[in-house]
C-alpha cells in the first residue's frame, strides 16, 4: 500500500464518548476497564510496529504507550505535533523505554525541535502548517512501520478516517453512559455530512474479555 496497515483502537462509552468532559483525561474512563481488557489492548501493542496518539493526548494523559500487561516488544511511538509543543518531561520522551518519533511542521520552533532531539526522539518534518498525514504515513512506512495502531484522540482518528487510510477499528465498549454535547467521541473533525461519503465497516468479530464487550470491524473496501 505504500503506507502502514492502520488499526484504530479505543475504549468508548456506550454513547461513544472518550472522556468525561472536554479536556479531561481518558484515563478516568479507562479506569473502568478490568485487567483482561487491558491485556487485550496490550496484546495489540505488542504485535504492531508503531503506535500513535495526538499531541493533546500526550499533554492531557501523559501515556507511556508501552507493553506492560503481556510479553512483547514496545512499538515505536509516533506523536503528530505541528508546533513541537510536546511537553519535554512527557513519558513518550523517555526513549530508554521505546523509540519515539515526533512529527512536526515547518512552522515548529527550531529550538524546541532541538530540545526534543536532545531527549533522544527522532523528528520528522511533514507539512507546512499542520502535520500532513499524506506525507507522514509513507515516510513511516519507509522507516519500517508496516503496522500502525492509532489510539486517538478524536482529531487524530478523524485525520485517518477522512483520508480513507483506516483498515480496522477495534472497540472496547465500556458499559456506561457519559452524555454531553461537546464531549469528545471516537471520531471528531467536521464529519462527512453526506450519506454517500460515510465510511462503511463490516463486523468481523465480537466477544467478551473480562467484563468488556469488544467489537472488531474491517473497513469495507
Amino acid at each position: 500500500m505504500g503506507r502502514p496497515y492502520v488499526i484504530i483502537v479505543s475504549e468508548v462509552s456506550i454513547d461513544g464518548k472518550l472522556t468525561l468532559y472536554r479536556g479531561a483525561s481518558s484515563k478516568e474512563l479507562m479506569s473502568l476497564m478490568d485487567e483482561e481488557a487491558y491485556r487485550y489492548l496490550h496484546e495489540i501493542r505488542a504485535k504492531v510496529d508503531g503506535i500513535m496518539v495526538g499531541c493533546e493526548t500526550v499533554r492531557t494523559d501523559n501515556p507511556s504507550l508501552t507493553v506492560r500487561y503481556v510479553q512483547g516488544k514496545n512499538p515505536v511511538r509516533i506523536i503528530p505535533c505541528s508546533t513541537a509543543n510536546v511537553p519535554l518531561d512527557a513519558n513518550v520522551l523517555n526513549t530508554e523505554e521505546a523509540p519515539t518519533v515526533i512529527a512536526v511542521t515547518e512552522k515548529a520552533d527550531p529550538e524546541r525541535v532541538e530540545k526534543i532531539r536532545e531527549r533522544g526522539a527522532e523528528v520528522i518534518v511533514a507539512g507546512d502548517e499542520l502535520v500532513d498525514f499524506d506525507l507522514l504515513l509513507p515516510e513511516l512506512y519507509r522507516r519500517g512501520i508496516k503496522t500502525l495502531m492509532v489510539e486517538g484522540g478524536a482529531s487524530v482518528n478523524w485525520e485517518f478516517v477522512r483520508r480513507g487510510v483506516v483498515d480496522e477499528i477495534r472497540i472496547i465498549h465500556l458499559p456506561v453512559i457519559v452524555g454531553g454535547e461537546n464531549v469528545p467521541t471516537l471520531v471528531g473533525g467536521e464529519g462527512f455530512k453526506k450519506l454517500k461519503n460515510l465510511l462503511h465497516l463490516r463486523l468481523r468479530a465480537h466477544f467478551v474479555r473480562g467484563k468488556q464487550l469488544i467489537t472488531e470491524w474491517e473497513v469495507a473496501k
